[in-house]
């Protein structure tokens, strides 16, 4: 069997909690596994400031996608710019992901299947079907799904195919 080597890999910068977001991600998704953690040492410590013996890296994988936590100096923060998709095929997993990422997060950072966690990482919890539905070559049913998805904080396939029906 033939590895294949991912050739671009997210890095997450926090600011000391990079093990513990590694071991949580971990948790929420089944598919996942801890890789190797890398830890500050005194050389550079004029660059980085950080103590000897701090983790420096954490890797992870989330899924067949490799990630890379690092604790850095307070000097960046996360925003929406970037996100992660969670493709869900039911409502039972748009439900469990939603609970499991919202808990702690930002509520006021919540709209149409868009979620912060407490880490300050924005996801969106979205059904795999609605690319389907806002690709339909019917312009009613794309606007009747639009504004359907648009107003909710966690999605509703049941709401989405109802709109989608014109119900």
């Amino acid at each position: 069997m033939t590895t294949v080597r991912q050739r671009i890999i997210p890095h997450l910068w926090f600011d000391s909690e990079a093990e513990e977001a590694a071991q949580y991600y971990a948790s929420v998704f089944k598919h996942s596994r801890l890789g190797a953690i890398t830890r500050y040492t005194k050389e550079g410590f004029e660059f980085h400031g950080q103590p000897e013996g701090k983790v420096l890296t954490v890797d992870f994988e989330i899924e067949g996608q490799r990630f890379v936590a690092l604790n850095g100096p307070p000097l960046f923060k996360f925003t929406e710019a970037i996100s992660f998709l969670i493709g869900c095929d039911t409502q039972a997993e748009i439900d469990y992901y939603w609970e499991k990422l919202t808990a702690g997060g930002d509520p006021k950072a919540q709209q149409c299947g868009w979620l912060k966690d407490k880490f300050g990482v924005s996801w969106q919890v979205a059904p795999t079907i609605l690319d389907a539905m806002l690709q339909d070559p019917d312009p009613e049913k794309v606007a009747r799904v639009t504004r359907a998805f648009l107003p909710m904080k966690k999605i509703d396939i049941r709401a989405l195919q109802r709109a989608f029906d014109g119900k």
